[in-house]
């Protein structure tokens, strides 16, 4: 009777416990699974920045004349380091550059020779302080009425003679971008002019004409030709059938634009100087990456800043690299193969 009882009531334990686990088992079937969160990577694509000026520098640019007479071309050095460089003719068929620094700390720069009155219609694109060593009655005219920020050799103590191929006086002076900017204190150095030339973040392919083969002549004197190194897209320059080579690095100049400005001159008063007709219009070529385009040129007034544009009439964008702009006489034939 006691052994019944016993199993009697072990069997009401057993079935009371079991019914517990099983609705706990039930009860955790029923729950509905937590819902996994998935995270969407979303891709944010970094503009690229331009890498041949800092777009958000206010710092004013230095432009330099550099000498680019055939006895002392092979004395200059310093111009791989200049963003953008322009060439004049001047008088006797002989040519000058003036070269545009933003942001560099160049320590030698030259040879650097006197300025020309329409030096200033370009410096004045860039508001940037114009270096030279000497100058015409027409540039010196000019500097005083215009009142363009400038350091003078014939004056300042932030140039020096160099001249290891012997050549006459005139063609050894140099300076640098350290020198400069410690004289240059007495200036304001910040400007809210922005730089005149576009520049693509993305590679700038034109569907152009080849460009392989670039000749450029300023003068019986002075001709210029490019040669495009397809491996490293840049052209290389040359300058009467010579590769033109800085003096200091020995490496051959080489440009990632070049842009070519017919315009047009006459003789000033003094029936010695040039006066460049850089304000108006023209045509002349765009050349990149092996391509040429047919652009034109306006500029409205002298302290306005030249606009290029396409034969759409679109205002060009330049491969992110240094740029040569060659404002070549119209009656010289310019020759690209």
């Amino acid at each position: 009777m006691k052994k019944l009882k016993f199993l009697i009531v072990f069997l009401i334990i057993i079935s009371v416990t079991g019914c517990g686990c099983n609705k706990k088992e039930n009860k955790d079937l029923e729950k509905p699974k937590k819902e996994e969160k998935v995270e969407e990577k979303i891709e944010v694509k970094e503009e690229k920045k331009i890498n041949i000026i800092n777009e958000n520098s206010n710092s004013r640019p230095y432009a330099v004349v550099i000498n680019n007479i055939n006895v002392a071309r092979k004395a200059q050095t310093g111009i791989s380091d200049a963003q953008v460089v322009y060439e004049f003719l001047t008088e006797g068929g002989i040519t000058r550059f003036l070269a545009i620094y933003k942001d560099k700390d160049t320590s030698q720069i030259g040879t650097v020779r006197s300025a020309r009155h329409n030096f200033l219609d370009i410096a004045f694109e860039y508001d940037a302080i114009l270096v030279h060593f000497g100058g015409s009655t027409y540039a010196y005219n000019d500097i005083k009425s215009t009142k363009i920020n400038n350091i003078d050799g014939m004056t300042s103590s932030s140039f020096w003679r160099e001249n290891p191929y012997k050549l006459a006086s005139e063609h050894t002076a140099y300076t640098s971008l350290v020198k400069l900017k410690k004289e240059t204190k007495k200036y304001n150095n910040t400007t809210n002019t922005k730089w005149p030339l576009i520049y693509s973040n993305e590679e700038v392919n034109l569907e152009g004409s080849d460009a392989n083969d670039v000749s450029i002549p300023f003068s019986n004197y002075t001709k210029n030709s490019y040669k495009y190194d397809k491996e490293n897209k840049v052209y290389k320059r040359y300058v009467n059938g010579k590769a033109h080579v800085d003096m200091k690095t020995k490496k051959q100049y080489t440009f990632k634009n070049i842009i070519i400005a017919k315009m047009s001159w006459k003789m000033t008063d003094s029936n010695y100087y040039l006066d460049i007709k850089d304000v108006g219009s023209g045509s002349g070529y765009y050349i990149t990456n092996g391509k040429a385009i047919e652009i034109t040129w306006s500029k409205s007034n002298r302290k306005a800043q030249t606009v290029y544009k396409d034969k759409n009439g679109n205002i060009i964008k330049l491969n992110d690299g240094n740029t040569f702009i060659e404002l070549q006489p119209t009656n010289q034939k310019t020759t690209i193969k």
